[in-house]
């Protein structure tokens, strides 16, 4: 965290963000000090893993597409701040170290976790056979939850996302010993990450169960993986300079 990169000066760099909507000073003003509240919680085991991810996740971001389709202008100003200020680029290469970090290699789980973990990677390739469509791997989810007792509560689909809504009845497992949800989250939840790894290199995207801080209920979700490019996700290195500012 102490590596958050900060401009060479920031009265220089105020005009470049206001090209990129003040993304940066959003989440260095309000953001940052939210996730490193965030990360004190998670290590003092206060919060979950998932909340620290889904903090992340909602990071200030400068839009770069639409969907699939590039948005060429705002790819363009993006382009231009980071040539002239390095804290565009260093701020993509940081983002991705903490989501990195937080989201673990295998390496970094314990014997146990990386146990189920592989598990559920390995049932992967049983359980979504066959299947290649979000509504066909969601309906095998669905089954896999039911299997192991978890109530299905509800069900949606909206804009080619499978939302699955349910109550788990391991969410309290041990939670006089180890702490509320811990061993439903950071242990039990290392077979969905087992899943995601699985679905990911087939080009779904499964957020595993989340949600569950305050409520009796979780909620997971499927959809293809999304091809939108965003700062600070997206690195300017990574853009095509082939692209030209279309006409206001």
């Amino acid at each position: 965290m102490s590596a958050f990169p900060e401009p060479e000066s920031a009265s220089t760099f105020g005009d470049g963000d206001s090209e990129i909507e003040l993304t940066y000073n959003r989440i260095h003003q309000d953001w940052f000090p939210q996730l490193e509240e965030k990360i004190e919680q998670y290590i003092s085991g206060k919060v979950l893993r998932e909340e620290v991810i889904a903090h992340l996740e909602a990071v200030p971001s400068y839009r770069l597409s639409d969907g699939a389709a590039p948005l060429t202008g705002r790819q363009q100003r993006l382009r231009q701040v980071a040539d002239d200020e390095p804290v565009v680029h260093n701020m993509s290469e940081w983002y991705a170290s903490v989501r990195n970090t937080v989201e673990q290699d295998l390496d970094d789980l314990t014997a146990d976790e990386r146990l189920l973990n592989r598990l559920g990677y390995l049932f992967g390739f049983v359980l979504f056979a066959g299947a290649s469509s979000p509504s066909a791997i969601v309906r095998r989810l669905r089954f896999a939850y039911q299997v192991v007792g978890v109530e299905i509560d509800s069900i949606n689909t909206t804009g080619g996302c499978e939302t699955t809504t349910f109550t788990c009845p391991y969410r309290n497992v041990g939670s006089t010993i180890y702490g509320k949800r811990t061993v439903c989250h950071e242990k039990l939840d290392r077979v969905d990450d087992g899943y995601v790894r699985y679905l990911q290199k087939r080009g779904i995207d499964y957020q595993r169960p989340r949600g569950c801080d305050s409520a009796t209920q979780c909620y997971s979700a499927v959809s293809r993986s999304s091809p939108e490019q965003w700062w600070p996700k997206t690195d300017p290195d990574d853009l095509s300079r082939e692209t030209t500012v279309p006409p206001e």
